[in-house]
């Protein structure tokens, strides 16, 4: 079992929705990104969804594109990403971590090289958005064999002659992408939500984490009845983009962990 598998089975025996956070490795500035992923679990993060920045992140909004590009700007690399998994891990070794992001960067620094220094650094799974089912064989299965969960997105066009093609290789969670678009476009409802998250929770014994469009403590706590987790980036990534310091930013955190574990 991995990190995922053991924090989603404490959750369940628990009777909790597990609170996800997302980050821009090195955004606004490697310090105080560095900062606020080490105050993430005490501020009541489950998981830790980390993107690693990239030149051309098709299924983001324009607050998680202009994070990656401060980011790139400030000098993060695919490198330090890892760097930075490896130092949280020097003081945190339960905490679930999560590489999101696309596969370019991934190919173009070698495949099993990057599995092998992804799990060594101590990442617990792979959200990697534009390789489909079909190209399992390419990333997912590699990652599944190197120890690595490998976590796919649902959307609301999967229909039900597709979701089994998505659920074939998946671990860890499924990611349900609440609405039609990128990143922080849009409000998600709950009432919309529910019978997809439902329909998916009907084909697999993997959790649901609910994710996209979700920006307040109100909007955590309605999805966090109907989902198996909640995830929120673009509303935090958007509080260190306006200048919040650490503090400010893992108090606003603390109020989604709060709203969605209640």
């Amino acid at each position: 079992m991995t990190r995922i598998d053991t924090k989603f089975a404490e959750l369940a025996k628990a009777e909790r929705t597990a609170f996800v956070s997302f980050i821009m490795a090195g955004d606004p500035t490697p310090d105080l990104c560095a900062e606020v992923l080490h105050g993430l679990p005490g501020a009541g993060v489950d998981v830790i969804e980390i993107g690693m920045p990239f030149t051309d992140p098709m299924a983001d909004g324009p607050a998680i594109q202009l994070a990656g590009q401060r980011a790139l700007d400030a000098g993060m690399t695919l490198n330090k990403t890892l760097e930075m998994v490896r130092t949280f891990r020097k003081t945190d070794n339960t905490t679930p971590i999560v590489l999101m992001g696309y596969y370019n960067p991934i190919y173009s620094k070698g495949v099993d090289r990057f599995l092998t220094e992804a799990s060594e650094a101590g990442a617990d799974g792979l959200i990697v958005v534009d390789l489909p089912p079909e190209e399992d064989s390419e990333l997912c299965l590699p990652a599944q064999d190197a120890g690595l969960n490998f976590i796919r997105l649902a959307t609301p066009t999967t229909d039900d002659k597709r979701l089994p093609k998505v659920l074939q290789n998946t671990s860890g969670f499924v990611y349900y992408v609440s609405i039609t678009g990128i990143t922080g476009s849009a409000e998600a409802s709950a009432a919309s939500v529910g019978p997809e998250i439902a329909r998916i929770q009907s084909q697999t014994d993997l959790p649901v984490c609910v994710g996209f469009g979700i920006k307040t403590p109100e909007a955590a706590a309605s999805m966090a009845k109907i989902a198996d987790g909640v995830v929120v980036g673009s509303a935090i990534v958007e509080r260190m983009a306006r200048g919040d310091s650490a503090e400010q930013v893992l108090t606003f955190v603390s109020e989604l962990a709060a709203a969605t574990h209640s």
